[in-house]
C-alpha cells in the first residue's frame, strides 16, 4: 500500500500591520499556514499580506476601482501547465487581508473574529484556484468548498448567522 505524500504548498505570511491586541494577538503565522495549506491539493506557493486600511483601500482602488478597504483581495497568477515534473506551483497568488476590516464584520456579523479571519483566508485561497462567486450556482460550489475546509478546523458555517462566542 502506499501512502499519498501532501504536495508541496509554500505560505509565506507578511504583516504590514501590527496586529498586537486581541483579537490577532492570539493567531501565529502556523495556525494561517494551516487554514491555508488544508485549501490546496497541488502544489502552491501562496504569499498572504495583512495590512493596514490605507493599503487595502490603495489595493482596492487601484485593481477594481473601489475606494475602500476590503477583507480579502486574491491576486493569482496564471502559470503555464509544465508538467508535475516541472517542479513549479500549479497555483501562484498573493492574498491580502485587511485585519481592522475582518475585525469590524466579525462584530457587526456576530462572528468570533478568528473564525472570520480563517474563513478569508479559506476564500483567498479558493480564489488563487479559480473558485468564483458569480453567479448562484458558482457561489454555492465556492461556499461548500468553504464549509468543508473549515468545518476541519471545527468553524462552524460562515454563512449561518451565530450570536458571539
Amino acid at each position: 500500500m502506499t501512502s499519498k505524500v501532501a504536495p508541496p504548498i509554500s505560505v509565506a505570511i507578511q504583516w504590514a500591520v501590527h496586529a498586537d491586541h486581541p483579537p490577532f494577538s492570539e493567531v501565529d503565522n502556523s495556525r494561517i499556514r494551516r487554514w491555508a495549506k488544508a485549501c490546496f491539493m497541488d502544489r502552491a506557493e501562496i504569499t498572504i499580506r495583512l495590512v493596514g486600511e490605507e493599503e487595502g483601500r490603495q489595493l482596492n482602488r487601484d485593481f477594481r476601482g473601489k475606494d475602500y478597504a476590503t477583507n480579502v483581495l486574491t491576486f493569482p497568477m496564471d502559470m503555464p501547465d509544465l508538467g508535475a515534473d516541472s517542479g513549479l506551483p500549479v497555483y501562484l497568488a498573493d492574498i491580502v487581508i485587511c485585519p481592522a476590516v475582518v475585525e469590524r464584520e466579525a462584530a457587526e456579523q456576530q462572528k468570533d473574529p478568528i473564525d472570520h479571519l480563517a474563513h478569508l483566508v479559506v476564500h483567498g485561497c479558493l480564489h488563487a484556484q479559480g473558485y468564483v462567486h458569480e453567479s448562484d450556482s458558482q457561489a454555492e460550489l465556492m461556499e461548500n468548498r468553504e464549509i468543508e475546509i473549515l468545518k476541519r478546523f471545527k468553524i462552524s458555517n460562515p454563512y449561518i448567522s451565530s450570536s458571539k462566542k
